[in-house]
This record gives C-alpha cells, structure tokens and sequence, in this order.
C-alpha cells in the first residue's frame, strides 16, 4: 500500500459531478508505414507497457469515514479490457468531429473502483489517421510525470529494440484487498505523526505569508494576483458539460520572436495565448479593460523525484495584458509580469502548496468545496479568483511511434473549476507548438473561434518580428513532419497540419 500525498488527494476532494479532475490527451498518429495498426495491436502494446507505469494497474482504497488519505493498492481483479475502449468518426473525420467525441469523454468522471485512467482508440479520421484519447486522473500524475507516461509507452523508431527498462521491470503481484480495519490501523500509524509535521508546515507557512504579504504590500510589480481579475462570463459556474478545440503554431515562429525580442519560450506562448484571448473576447464585446489573470502551473519536482508518478506542482499566477492593442508591448508586459510572478513564487516557497494540502483532512477539503459550489460563491464574487488555468509542458523534440505507427501531433488537456471556466495546455513536438483548449460548454460554446485565433495571434507576432529585423535563421531540422502534408485555413486547427495536401 501506498498512502497518496495531501496534494494528490486534494484532487480527488476537489472532484464533484461537475468538475472532474482528470487530465487527457488527444494523441493522432499516421499508421500509413506501421506493418499492422489496428485495435488488437494497441491492445497488446499497451499491456506489454502495463510494467512501466504503476498507477495503470492500482486502484484506490479509501479510509472508512475519510479520516486519512486514500491509499494506492494493485487492484486484484485488473482488467484491461475495462480500460480500453474502441469508437470511430462520423464522416467526414476531421477536427470537429474529434473535439465533439473527445469532449464527450471528458464530461464523463472516471469510475474511483478501478484503476483511474482510460483510453479511447478512435479510428475513422481523415487521412486514415486513428487517435489515442488518454483520460487519468490528477491525482495519479500532473504534466511532468504526465511525460513520463508518454515516454513509457511511446518508442524513438517504429521497430525499436527491446527495452531495457522493460526487461529490468520486476514482475506484478496484484495486493490482497485490504480490510477497514487494516486501512485504520495504517491511517491511525500516519496519523501520529501528523502533528509534528502539522506544525512544522505551518510555521513554514506562516513565515511565508508574512514575505509575500510584504512584498505585496510594498507592490508585486506586474506579477498577476488572485481576486483581482475582471469578471467574465467564461468565470461562472460550471456544468459537466465540456468543448475541446485544438490550435498549433511553429516552434520556429516562437523561438524566433523569443530570441529577438530577448524573452523566453514561455512568454511568447503566453503573448499569444493573450492575443487569441483579446480577439476572442472583443469579439463577444466581453474585453476588459484591464489585465486577466492566469493560474501557470508550475512544476517543482527534484531530480530525485524524476520518473515518479503523482503531483509535485505549485503555481505561479501571471497578468496576460489582453487590454493591450500592441502585440510588441503584450510580449514585454509578460515578461516582466512572469518575472515578478517568479519572485513572489520564490517568497510562497515551492512546496508550500503541498504543506498546504496536507494540513487540510479529505473529508475537510471536501466538505468547503461542496459548500462553495453549493452556495454559488464564486457567482457572487465581484471579481474573479482567476480567470484561467494556462499550462505549457516542455515536449519532446524528435519523433514517437507507438506500436510503428508515427505520432503526428499531441494536444493536451487539463481539468476546469467553478470560476475558471478555461484551461489552455500546452506542449512543444518536433516543431510545432500544440494548443489544447477545455472549456465548459455553457460558458464558452464557440471555443472553436478562440482556437482558431491562435495562429492568427502568432501570425501577426512573426509580421512586427519580421519588420524588425531578426537574426539569421538556424539551419533546418532534421526532424521535420511529413513533407506531403500542408496546412489547411487557419479555422480548422489541430488535425490541418496531418491533413493530406490539398489540390491546388
């Protein structure tokens, strides 16, 4: 048994039947040059990868009456067939119809009896791609780890050799289900000791709110702060009803206006993440007249921690200037609001999040988030605590292949809460930039339109960059996509650039 953290098991606390808090992926893969690529052979891929990553094959055992954490058992009566799933497109297989059918899964909760996570092999896609759509629970993993399950079950060539991490894999032994008394007896164990690390996290913490409190008090320069974001409707109670849309932009059009406007990666992702959010709302007569305010997640996991499941995240809070005509003037704010955001980071402490989950009982957690969303608070709020969740997670530069078949883009998703209505992740692969857009329905339900404003936003970026004057370009990968595919108009984003080419 393995008891999860404080910080995992707020994931689940903060679950209900309308916010779900599992992450996803949309994976699209060409099998066009895999010798055999069908649903069997994703079967019997993934099983072969089962050893790889614990959390598939474990299950949650929860404490009667929720007095401690839940803990991890290997589930007993493991069965992949429960976890796989099989669907294909209407016609014409195209992006809509993959945002419709995936958004479907994510309106859905996983079932906490088993092992928390899914996969849904979807054939029927233009070109005769098929996707993977992932679904597991925050509790389980958060973005890095979330690439550590990638790299498991993905290979660097369609026919690779045996791999070592594989044979090195000891062998599974499912657990014998454990007895209430048992998880008592384990909880009541971690439960003395509890109240020395209470204290010794709360004075930590004590000590922290009284430097970010100074410093805000003295001015957090352009760093975002929560509760001080505009009302928007995208900022109301949410539904279990969800819309995924889907954007990319090249990487080389990121890093070059990153390397001569002298700012980072990051920041060129937000600046264009706010200038498809100032389209979008201006479009809606929504845009406000001062800066949103975005939750980044950040990662804080040690080199020692590498290559373990579960959540080792904090989260920074940034201004994205969508007020703001000038593209240029955007990019700079943002990076002088990441920087200041990156000090008051440094005074929060990176693990004061996690110390704070564990000073929080489930049960507790639990019970506040049902009477905020029952008493409809964050409705009565004049503010907004946020205004989104923006996530970017550093992807691999080279090519995947799962089972042979060439992985062509990946778009990831992440959870949404009553008030922050909105999660925009993203992830870098090959040379693309891939944008996944989650939203509650009701809230935003031509989400479609904000996707489609990315490139449109990175577009006019790359012109002011251009008429600048930027330095020589670097000599071309030799990674690149598939030569015979192009991009279709910028309105249909995410599948375009696997779209076999046009007719001119």
């Amino acid at each position: 048994m393995q008891r999860l953290s404080g910080l995992d098991a707020a994931f689940l606390a903060l679950e209900s039947p309308s916010a779900h808090m599992h992450v996803m992926g949309i994976a699209v893969l060409d099998p066009s040059e895999a010798p055999t690529f069908d649903f069997a052979r994703i079967r019997e891929h993934i099983t072969e990868r089962l050893a790889l990553i614990p959390p598939f094959r474990q299950r949650l055992a929860p404490v009667p009456l929720g007095l401690h954490y839940p803990v991890w058992v290997e589930d007993e009566h493991f069965d992949i067939d429960y976890h796989l799933h099989r669907a294909a497109l209407p016609a014409p297989g195209g992006t809509a119809e993959l945002a419709d059918f995936a958004a479907a899964v994510a309106g859905r909760p996983l079932d906490r009896a088993r092992p928390l996570w899914e996969v849904h092999v979807v054939e029927g896609l233009e070109g005769g791609r098929i996707a993977l759509i992932s679904k597991i629970h925050h509790a389980a993993i958060d973005g890095v780890s979330g690439v550590d399950v990638i790299a498991h079950l993905f290979d660097l060539a369609p026919d690779p050799e045996p791999r070592l991490d594989l044979e090195l894999a000891p062998a599974w032994v499912p657990d014998r289900a454990p007895s209430d008394l048992e998880l008592l007896g384990h909880a009541m164990l971690s439960i003395i000791r509890q109240p020395v690390r209470m204290a010794r996290n709360g004075r930590r913490i004590i000590g922290r709110a009284v430097k970010v409190a100074n410093r805000v008090y003295n001015g957090a320069g352009r760093a975002g702060l929560p509760l001080t974001a505009p009302k928007l409707p995208m900022n109301g109670i949410i539904t279990p009803h969800r819309k995924i849309a889907f954007a990319s932009i090249p990487l080389a059009d990121v890093k070059r206006a990153k390397d001569l406007l002298g700012v980072k990666v990051n920041d060129v992702v937000l600046a264009v993440a706010a200038g498809a959010l100032r389209e979008y709302l201006q479009s809606r007569g929504e845009l406000p007249d001062r800066p949103l305010v975005v939750s980044v997640p950040t990662s804080v996991r040690t080199a020692a921690e590498q290559n373990t499941m579960g959540n080792r995240v904090s989260a920074m809070f940034a201004a994205l200037p969508v007020e703001l005509d000038d593209p240029l003037e955007r990019v700079r704010r943002i990076n002088e609001s990441m920087s200041d955001a990156k000090h008051l980071h440094d005074d929060v402490g990176a693990t004061t999040l996690q110390d704070l989950a564990e000073l929080a009982s489930p049960a507790v957690l639990s019970s506040a988030m049902r009477l905020v969303s029952s008493l409809r608070l964050t409705d009565r709020l004049g503010t907004a605590v946020h205004s989104a969740v923006v996530s970017n997670v550093p992807g691999p530069p080279f090519p995947l292949y799962l089972a042979g078949a060439r992985l062509e883009a990946i778009h990831p998703l992440g959870p949404i809460f009553d008030g922050a209505g909105l999660n925009l992740t993203v992830i870098s692969y090959l040379d693309s930039i891939d944008f996944g857009f989650l939203a509650c329905r009701e809230l935003l339900p031509d989400l479609e339109v904000l996707a489609a404003a990315v490139p449109k936003a990175m577009a006019e970026l790359v012109a002011l960059v251009d008429a600048i004057g930027a330095p020589t370009p670097a000599a071309p990968s030799t990674t690149r996509r598939r030569t015979d595919v192009a991009p279709r108009p910028v309105a249909s984003t995410g599948l375009s650039r696997v779209a076999p080419r046009s007719s001119p």
